[in-house]
């Protein structure tokens, strides 16, 4: 399937679904940012089950605000509209890996048991 692009108005539909989804916020004027794309978008074509997302975070500095984005890039993954790991920085691909495999094999009734959803 590839990286697709993400706007503010698609991203909690993207994100709240069942499945594992990606998020790449990245901006085209960091070169660690650069570097990272590169690695995640061959990622997306290694695990191509699994939704790859990259947002501009030049583009779109009100979903980066609200999501407490700070630099790029930063990696958020969904599992089941949980997020369940947001870190800034960029990963070699065997890491990249490892981070999937990780999320793959979460118990989903554990997380949700341990964290649960916030009562409005």
């Amino acid at each position: 399937m590839g990286t697709i692009q993400l706007a503010g108005a698609d991203f909690a539909a993207a994100v709240s679904g069942p499945g594992i989804v990606l998020v790449d916020f990245r901006t085209p004027r960091s070169g660690s940012s650069r570097a990272f794309a590169a690695v995640f978008d061959a990622a997306a074509e290694r695990h191509r089950d699994l939704l790859f997302a990259a947002v501009d975070a030049d583009a779109e500095p009100a979903l980066a605000v609200e999501l407490r984005v700070r630099s790029a890039p930063t990696l958020m993954i969904y599992r089941d509209g949980v997020l369940v790991f947001a870190e800034p920085g960029w990963l070699p691909a065997d890491s990249l890996d490892l981070l999937v495999a990780t999320v793959r094999a979460l118990d989903m009734a554990a997380v949700r048991a341990t964290f649960p959803e916030p009562i409005d």
